[in-house]
């Protein structure tokens, strides 16, 4: 390097104060430190190209500290050697930065998640949910430069927690970011397709159920917002109160329930013996608002295509598919498990009352089975306790620390 470059040092520059004009320290080379009236220390470069005397900023005093600015003269004037006029390629490395950011994965996703249909908001909430994962792995990366080890990284971190649907759920909303990217001209190719077999499959048959209250809470939140049809929607805010199976659910009778006794009895699907179910004033009040408009039919829940048969099975489980909720995290089973959980550990209820009103076959001492009316008096102050707990988590959205220990009458 010649003699007449490296002149300052970093005393130098500390020591340089500001005066009422504008004064340059030079380094060389045609680097030199702009010093301004308001004190402000900017680092230039001095350079012709062309037969036209032009200047580059190198950037500001202390963020860009001498040796710094020094590497960045050394590149420039490596671009000058090549023909390259040093403003011309920052120019264009700002453009396809810019460019670079429009077209990442985070970016695009943002956009197609935009053009969805409107979706309640625990939905979307979920879909930004599964995609923040990727964009922790490689949401900055152009989405032309992910690669199928990209997605196949961050579906791995979950499958590895044993969290099967939620890393197929991960794969499966990408893969409809790379299709609208896809779509709209900026990709060619979608990376998902080379995982399929990669991940191991959701086991079948898994009841997956929701027992913490805090997640409770935030279901039932997510079950208030739900907008498909009312009967679905009433189907869905019941279960959780009255937690029977799935299949008792759907084919309730009008001719069962009895709003005055607030009771709901029925012939049990497994024993064919015959249950009762005591009924809160929260489910009296669903099923009073649901009889206005099913209260002509036989079912509770009538198919939305006749009258003369029930709900399909095939409702709940995709309805709170619709909600965010994947297949390991949430069906119509686990309102269940999700009361029995609860009862017992936090609202401290004997387990044979639970069983009892869980319709599972409990026998007493003499190992005789219980009949249906026994607890019932006890069983009908605890629906209404569970149905007020739930208020209670739906109201705060945390466990009151009295109310979630109160013992049972």
């Amino acid at each position: 390097m010649a003699t007449s470059t490296n002149k300052l040092t970093n005393t130098a520059i500390s020591k340089a104060t500001a005066k009422e004009t504008p004064y340059k320290l030079v380094d060389g080379a045609g680097m030199y430190l702009l010093i301004k009236p308001n004190g402000g220390k900017y680092w230039h470069l001095a350079y012709r190209f062309a037969g036209k005397q032009k200047t580059l900023a190198l950037g500001v005093f202390p963020d860009v500290s001498l040796a710094d600015a020094r590497a960045k003269r050394e590149a420039a004037r490596k671009q000058l050697d090549n023909h390259i006029d040093p403003n011309e390629a920052k120019k264009e490395q700002k453009r396809q930065a810019i460019l670079s950011a429009e077209n990442s994965f985070k970016a695009i996703a943002l956009e197609w998640m935009e053009k969805q249909p409107p979706k309640a908001e625990i939905t979307a909430t979920k879909n930004l949910y599964f995609l923040s994962m990727a964009f922790t792995g490689f949401g900055h990366k152009p989405i032309t430069e992910v690669t199928a080890p990209d997605v196949l990284a961050v579906c791995r971190i979950l499958e590895n927690q044993n969290k099967l649907e939620t890393a197929h759920r991960i794969k499966a909303k990408c893969g409809q970011v790379f299709r609208y990217a896809i779509a709209t001209g900026r990709s060619t190719y979608d990376p998902t397709q080379a995982l399929r077999g990669a991940l191991k499959p959701i086991e079948a048959g898994h009841r997956a159920a929701i027992t913490d209250p805090i997640e409770v809470a935030k279901l039932l939140t997510a079950i208030n917002s739900y907008q498909g049809q009312f009967v679905t929607q009433c189907a869905l805010k019941l279960a959780p109160l009255v937690f029977v199976r799935p299949g008792e659910l759907r084919t309730a009778l009008w001719q069962e329930i009895d709003l005055e006794a607030k009771e709901w009895r029925y012939n049990v699907s497994k024993t064919s013996t015959q249950h009762i179910v005591p009924l809160s004033r929260q489910a009296i009040a669903i099923l009073t608002d649901l009889h206005q408009q099913t209260g002509h039919t036989i079912y509770v829940f009538p198919s939305v295509l006749t009258i003369k048969r029930p709900m399909s099975d095939n409702t709940i489980n995709p309805a709170l598919r619709r909600l965010g909720y994947g297949k390991d995290e949430m069906c119509g089973h686990g309102f269940r498990a999700m009361a029995r959980t609860i009862l017992e550990e936090v609202l401290e209820y004997p387990i044979e009352i639970i069983e009892q009103q869980l319709a599972h076959q409990v026998k007493d001492m003499h190992g005789r089975a219980y009949n249906r009316t026994k607890h019932l008096a006890k069983r009908h102050k605890m629906m209404q306790h569970w149905a007020d707990y739930l208020d209670q988590l739906q109201g705060k959205n945390v466990i009151h620390a009295d109310f979630g220990q109160q013992k049972p009458a």
